[in-house]
């Protein structure tokens, strides 16, 4: 294949991905939200940086007040973490409500305690935009590890954690999104839907 010519999306699906639970703090109310993307920049000083989708109620908290806290999921969470963080939004749901497991960090956000092996709390002090998400550049200011269970990847997620599918209808015609399962129906997807149970955009959904 040409490069030039074709691009495939199932490549970025090969790309080795974390899973983590980003949470944020603002006028009162706790949020959080599923995030697959947190990286160490640098260790001296100690840096990090996540991608958040703009449409994310945890992105505009986090825009404001400048300050987040990313909890590492690990093999043992079940798929409630994913349905609590991922499948609602925070702008009409209480997130934290009834949720065992969860303490308030130094920087007042929230950090999970359970189904998760440690967390890092930053202060952003960069933003990047790249168009449907934020980047945010920050400075590690606290971490620590609970435990060594090991750290669930996004295979895993859809290997392990993620219920199957139902069979598919063949003569649907449409996009499945890979993370809840929402079906699309109908050609073509368009190139800015976002997923209306789990927030996620069309990148992460493929032909039925």
């Amino acid at each position: 294949m040409s490069e030039n010519k074709m691009i495939d999306p199932a490549a970025m699906h090969k790309l080795s991905y974390g899973l983590f639970v980003l949470t944020a703090h603002e006028n009162g109310k706790d949020n959080g939200c599923i995030i697959n993307t947190a990286i160490q920049l640098t260790s001296v000083p100690m840096q990090i940086s996540i991608c958040v989708n703009k449409g994310n109620y945890t992105h505009d908290m986090i825009m404001n007040t400048k300050k987040f806290n990313v909890s590492t999921i690990s093999e043992k969470a079940d798929f409630e973490l994913f349905k609590r963080f991922g499948f609602a939004s925070g702008r009409d749901t209480d997130k934290f409500q009834g949720l065992n497991g969860a303490i308030r960090g130094m920087n007042g956000v929230m950090i999970l305690t359970q189904q998760v092996n440690s967390f890092i709390s930053a202060e952003v002090t960069q933003t990047v935009d790249c168009g449907t998400h934020t980047m945010f550049i920050a400075t590690v200011t606290c971490s620590g590890v609970f435990n060594s269970d090991r750290s669930a990847t996004y295979q895993y997620y859809f290997d392990h954690i993620k219920p199957a599918p139902a069979p598919k209808a063949e003569e649907k015609k449409g996009y499945v999104c890979r993370i809840c399962g929402y079906v699309y129906e109908g050609e073509p997807l368009p190139p800015d839907f976002i997923c209306p149970l789990c927030g996620h955009g069309a990148e992460d959904f493929e032909k039925l």
